[in-house]
């Protein structure tokens, strides 16, 4: 049976990467929602802070970042996520709060991982 998996996803290539306080795992030709980014909708935007790349030759990892490794990201919108009741009570005190969250989110693309200025995907 042919393989019909993208080439990219065959070899594995993948980058972890450090945006908005948090660590993420980034494959190319991806889409990802991570926390609002202040862009405009087709803005090209390129993270530098790199923690791992992994690619058909190896992985590389950074202490603490890759040297000369970057992940361009287009935006493709900004999106809010599901609503999150939070429900405190105390109880035999008669308090009760309820309160919704919608977390702001920008849903981008991942054009490409390069080190070195090479993109690898």
């Amino acid at each position: 049976m042919a393989d019909t998996k993208p080439a990219a996803e065959q070899s594995g290539t993948y980058a972890i990467v450090e945006a908005s306080g948090t660590q993420i795992w980034l494959q190319p030709n991806r889409y990802y929602d991570i926390d609002r980014l202040q862009a405009e909708v087709d803005d090209t935007i390129k993270l530098e802070n790199v923690l791992l790349v992994k690619d058909g030759k190896g992985t590389t990892l950074g202490q603490p970042y890759v040297k000369e490794a970057s992940v361009s990201l287009k935006v493709m919108a900004h999106r809010r996520g599901p609503k999150v009741i939070v429900y405190k009570m105390r109880p035999k005190k008669k308090t009760r709060r309820k309160n919704g969250h919608r977390q702001e989110l920008t849903r981008v693309m991942v054009e490409s991982i390069s080190v070195g200025g090479k993109a690898i995907s």
